[in-house]
């Protein structure tokens, strides 16, 4: 006996573990429910249908509801190790047609991105959490003297970095137009003087804003007012903005005399055709929906997320039919099959870094940046027998091509997800 038949028999001893035991043959010569056939055992011999009455208590449904969609069984155990550390060798088995002793590709696919969508939602509803249980918090600090006192000082300490960093980047640029000479200097030191005037009256007005609040007993109440509409408060923030970009875009077609920078005086030119205040606003206007209703918008990203996601599967099966267009033996439903195990590797990998603790999950997604190009060339050099340089060069343009694409899908996405609140 070999190793790989122990593996075999291993692995089917552990699905005796989780298969439910068939329960004793009882009902021998009674009709079949779906031809009338008498029975013979569990399945009617004439038209296939089990004998079973289906009577199950809730606990029993949802066990062969599970056991139904992840298929629990010896496939399974050979399958995913083989999915995560060896596919080159699951890609070859697949191509030359052993598929029985496997999981279906196309199964793995859809429960990976089923795991994958689940686990993506779970992470951004994690962070609004965050986000909530800081300004929580913080507010929370704010309603004693010495949150207050805190939250002042750290606002003064910010104001100063922010103040330093812009003069020294003020003066740096100062200098160099001064040893270019391409401006006189008595204009250069002037637009420096104007500039390092307006650094200091921005830091200035940070430093009443923490004046401010130190010595206001009532920020504490506002700001958990505010903590607990976020989305609302930034959505109202962006809608001021896009009603003070309108008036400032009438006020600028209405004015005659134009305005004046830098010494020379501009007239405002009248907006292209098709191209109103309305119309330059619409994604802020878009945008304040989505933050004003960020589960809204969620969902339906979401519901169509899974829709554009099976179209990566086409997308990497023709770039890998690109690649190997010289190879006549492989189809295009091999490539197919490649994809769709590219594609659970990545979904199923990249859905354990979103479940991950925070601390945990940037070092997961650091490893999987060397990993996944990592597994896409095994799979290559394995399934199609490429040479290293062949499979390092095909590699990288199914690696950068499938990023670019789920990129694009994913900008698309979100995109469309506006356009429909």
């Amino acid at each position: 006996m070999t190793g790989a038949d122990l593996e075999v028999a291993a692995a089917d001893s552990v699905r005796e573990l989780f298969r439910r035991k068939p329960e004793p043959f009882t009902r021998r010569g009674e009709p079949c429910a779906n031809c009338g056939t008498p029975l013979e055992g569990h399945y009617c011999h004439e038209c296939g249908q089990n004998s079973d009455t289906h009577h199950r208590s809730l606990l029993h449904l949802i066990v062969e509801a599970i056991e139904g969609m992840f298929h629990l069984d010896g496939r399974l155990a050979r399958t995913v190790p083989l999915l995560f550390f060896k596919p080159g060798v699951l890609a070859k088995d697949y191509m030359e047609g052993r598929i029985a002793r496997h999981v279906p590709p196309f199964r793995t696919f859809l429960v990976a991105l089923l795991l994958f969508i689940f686990a993506a939602e779970h992470a951004i509803h994690g962070v609004q959490h965050q986000a909530q249980e800081v300004a929580r918090k913080r507010a929370e600090a704010l309603q004693t003297p010495q949150g207050r006192t805190t939250e002042a000082a750290r606002m003064r300490t910010m104001a100063a970095t922010v103040r330093d960093a812009a003069l020294k980047a003020l003066d740096e640029t100062r200098d160099e137009n001064l040893k270019d000479g391409d401006m006189p200097r008595a204009k250069v030191l002037a637009k420096h003087d104007s500039s390092q005037k307006f650094i200091q009256a921005q830091y200035a007005r940070e430093l009443a804003k923490a004046d401010l609040l130190e010595h206001d007993p009532e920020a504490g109440k506002r700001a958990l007012e505010a903590s607990e509409h976020v989305g609302k408060s930034a959505a109202d923030q962006l809608r001021g903005m896009t009603d003070d970009a309108e008036s400032a875009a009438v006020a600028g077609e209405k004015s005659t005399l134009g305005v004046e920078i830098a010494g020379v005086k501009l007239k405002p030119s009248p907006p292209r055709k098709g191209e109103g205040p309305h119309d330059k606003e619409w994604f802020k206007a878009q945008l304040a929906k989505a933050l004003d209703n960020p589960e809204y918008y969620f969902m339906v990203m979401f519901g169509w997320a899974h829709r554009l996601a099976v179209l990566l599967l086409p997308i990497i099966g023709l770039s890998l039919a690109l690649v190997y267009v010289n190879k006549r033996q492989y189809f295009i439903y091999d490539h197919l099959l490649v994809a769709t195990n590219l594609l659970s590797f990545a979904f199923l990998t990249n859905a354990l870094g979103f479940i991950l603790p925070a601390w945990a999950a940037g070092f997961w997604f650091l490893i999987l940046i060397f990993w996944t190009p990592i597994n896409l060339f095994q799979t290559l050099r394995g399934g199609y027998g490429s040479s290293i340089p062949g499979a390092l060069f095909k590699t990288l343009f199914v690696w950068f091509s499938s990023v670019f694409a789920f990129s694009l899908l994913l900008s698309g996405l979100m995109f469309f997800s506006l356009a429909q609140l």
